[in-house]
């Protein structure tokens, strides 16, 4: 662990226990503190790793108001780590705003390499991946058509995740502004027991996937335009 460094971004595994990092396990062990996106997920994580280290909330509906209380820790020596449920802080996860406050601060941060759930996704597709576009969630309500709307010339691969219940929509949304032929993948559940991924055009997916109703973290790849 560096002196110098006061907060580490530690990614944690999105499913198989066995992706975490010998590195992230040193660090967990080493830091002062854990703040955790939900700290009974983590806590599992942590008994599992055999840590034993305080652990406080750090989540998306806390993030303004903790961020600034944190670097204030930070400034008077203490060394934190930030970890998500699953993948990396910071990717559609909290840790932004707790970073941009620790630069203000000039504190030393350090990323550690590890899990985050498109990479695999968009690998095993088989788009092409030289050039991609991350989205994250799609606006739930407001916004969604405008955003869809506006990545109808995109030509790099767009990857987004998606919740079960909002798949279909998703889909269909892309066919109409996208055409139904438009290539396509669909990933569930990376890394766990029942990992899946299907690719096809859009209307494939929609016809399959009407028939095969699915659970767990989405992960949704479409081509870009030709």
């Amino acid at each position: 662990m560096q002196e110098d460094t006061s907060l580490y971004l530690v990614p944690t595994p999105i499913g198989n226990l066995e992706d975490i990092t010998y590195r992230a396990v040193r660090i967990l062990g080493e830091v002062d503190t854990i703040l955790a996106e939900d700290t009974r997920t983590s806590g599992k994580l942590l008994k599992h790793l055999h840590i034993r280290k305080p652990l406080q909330s750090y989540h998306a509906f806390n993030e303004h108001q903790s961020a600034e209380r944190f670097v204030e820790r930070m400034k008077g020596g203490e060394k934190l780590a930030l970890i998500s449920d699953a993948g990396t802080p910071g990717i559609s996860d909290p840790g932004f705003l707790l970073v941009r406050h620790c630069l203000e601060h000039d504190l030393k941060i350090e990323c550690l390499p590890g899990p985050v759930a498109f990479i695999p996704a968009l690998v095993k597709s088989g788009l092409p991946n030289d050039r991609f576009t991350f989205e994250g969630f799609l606006p739930h309500k407001k916004g969604r058509q405008t955003r869809i709307k506006n990545l109808v010339e995109e030509e790099r691969t767009m990857v987004f995740y998606e919740s079960p219940h909002r798949l279909l929509k998703m889909l269909q949304q892309m066919a109409e502004a996208m055409g139904a032929d438009r290539p396509a993948s669909v990933s569930r559940e990376l890394t766990k027991m029942y990992e899946e991924t299907k690719n096809g055009t859009l209307q494939e997916l929609i016809e399959y996937f009407t028939e095969h109703p699915i659970k767990g973290e989405i992960v949704v790849c479409v081509q870009g335009k030709k």
